[in-house]
């Protein structure tokens, strides 16, 4: 279904549920299903250039491995997303053109033996896989491929001799197999020929050579499926950023309400005014600047690394709750900025990580707007009003898909029920303490009657969004 902006000077060929939001009109809506964050990563396992969806670290290291040597960022990136709070990972593995899967050639014991089966790992990698065919040392009658990575035994697959076809079932019928698959080439003798440890040959995980343009088939790929935050996996360059920034502006301008969280290098976190200016560049509602490093067990990670916490963080946040002080699982940041770089930082639109004695905590949560449009006021700097509203976007589009377009007569008594049914919704809103009780919604007077035609209904909703306490001001008064 269609959505997004619309502006009175601009038709719209697309039957669909436009919705503004400006600075007189802003409406939010109750806590619902969310918190699905999307990432693109470079692993060493798993399929290539497809969205699967992760809910858990154990499933994690099921499909994409727990490497995280030589560029692979799929365990650190994912794991940081789940710890942060998203209910929902939507993971695509990025890869080069030299991706390719491992395999290895096996033959027969004939007199001038033939290549009979080939074994070929389920995804492209570099994992040492090799196999070791033997004949089984308790039944003579029988063979075993037993599956090795590295040194560790994987699985021993046991079959009788005489037919390859019972190699290939024995390997591909094995529900417990989650490393490799097996393709008869020749019947042969129907012996396989015995090897020790032999290695699998030209697999490559495609992770050295991705480029920008990898980055961009992902977020093509994210592009049609339901998400509400976004993180690269620490990635940095500044042309794929602007990209990241261009995309989340389109699909927000075309009602997906995307928010996308992005940092620097541990380098550029040393020197707090380089994260101000790359959050002035970025000046959208829709992108999230973190600009300090953090410290997690033994390790640090950049403001690009944890910026996947931060998006899961917001991701599992309740609407009516704020990410601003809230508490991370980290132990240290770096810098520990001054009160006057805090102050800077914030006017600058970066989100920063601050230790307060004992704990680390976001500072405030806010995006990168700081130059705001015409129709923005200052709550479109605070991510969960930017959340709020988006929500709202999407739950009005939802009903209006299921229930109205297409559906409803559009006369006064289809117009009274889309009303009463909008307002039966912002009580909702009042209830889950969102909006104040003083709202309005009605026709929009500026086209109904006179300008609306057969097909358009004009809605105008005139609302104010509650906020979280996050100034609090006293007057202690001390008696002589």
């Amino acid at each position: 279904m269609a959505g997004g902006i619309w502006s009175p000077t601009e038709g719209k060929v697309r039957p669909g549920f436009y919705l503004n939001f400006v600075a007189a009109g802003v409406a939010a809506i109750k806590p619902g299903a969310r918190g699905i964050v999307a990432v693109p990563v470079k692993a060493d396992w798993g399929p290539i250039r497809q969205v699967v969806e992760i809910s858990s670290e154990a499933e994690l290291v099921d499909r994409f491995g727990n490497a995280t040597t030589n560029g692979l960022t799929a365990y650190n990136t994912v794991r940081m997303a789940l710890l942060g709070g998203a209910r929902t990972v939507l993971v695509y593995r990025l890869a080069d053109s030299y991706a390719s899967k491992g395999s290895i050639t096996l033959k027969d014991t004939a007199s001038t033996p033939g290549d009979v089966l080939r074994l070929e790992t389920k995804y492209e990698t570099n994992r040492p896989f090799a196999v070791t065919v033997r004949d089984n040392p308790v039944d003579s009658t029988k063979q075993d491929i037993v599956l090795y990575e590295g040194t560790a035994q994987l699985r021993t697959f046991t079959f009788l001799k005489g037919t390859i076809d019972a190699a290939v079932t024995a390997v591909n019928g094995d529900a417990g197999n989650r490393w490799i698959t097996a393709t008869k080439i020749a019947d042969g003798n129907g012996t396989l020929a015995a090897v020790n440890a032999q290695p699998f040959a030209n697999g490559n995980n495609g992770a050295t050579g991705v480029t920008n343009a990898d980055y961009m088939g992902a977020l093509a790929a994210f592009e049609a499926r339901q998400f509400n935050l976004f993180s690269l996996d620490g990635a940095t360059d500044a042309s794929l950023q602007a990209s990241v920034k261009a995309w989340v502006a389109r699909l927000r301008d075309e009602g997906h309400g995307v928010i996308a969280v992005l940092g620097g290098s541990a380098t550029d976190d040393e020197d707090p005014t380089k994260g101000n200016a790359r959050s002035l560049s970025f000046n959208h509602e829709g992108i999230v600047n973190v600009i300090t490093s953090a410290q997690l067990g033994d390790t640090w990670y950049s403001s690009a690394q944890i910026a996947p916490f931060i998006a899961g963080l917001i991701a599992g946040q309740r609407l009516a709750e704020s990410i601003t002080y809230a508490v991370c699982p980290f132990t240290d940041v770096k810098p520990r900025l001054t009160d006057s770089q805090i102050r800077e930082a914030l006017n600058s639109g970066s989100l920063v990580l601050v230790h307060d004695g004992e704990k680390v905590k976001v500072e405030q949560g806010i995006n990168t707007l700081t130059s705001l449009r015409e129709g923005q006021n200052r709550q479109w700097r605070k991510i969960r009003a930017i959340r709020v509203m988006d929500a709202i976007n999407a739950d009005l589009l939802k009903t209006a898909s299921d229930n109205y377009i297409g559906k409803v007569v559009n006369n006064d008594d289809g117009k009274l029920a889309l009303i009463n049914a909008c307002k039966q919704y912002m009580d909702q809103l009042v209830n889950g303490g969102l909006i104040e009780p003083d709202y309005t919604v009605q026709l929009d007077p500026a086209y109904h009657p006179a300008l609306a035609a057969p097909d358009e209904v004009y809605i105008r909703w005139d609302a104010r969004l509650t906020d979280t306490m996050e100034f609090i001001f006293g007057t202690f008064n001390v008696r002589g």
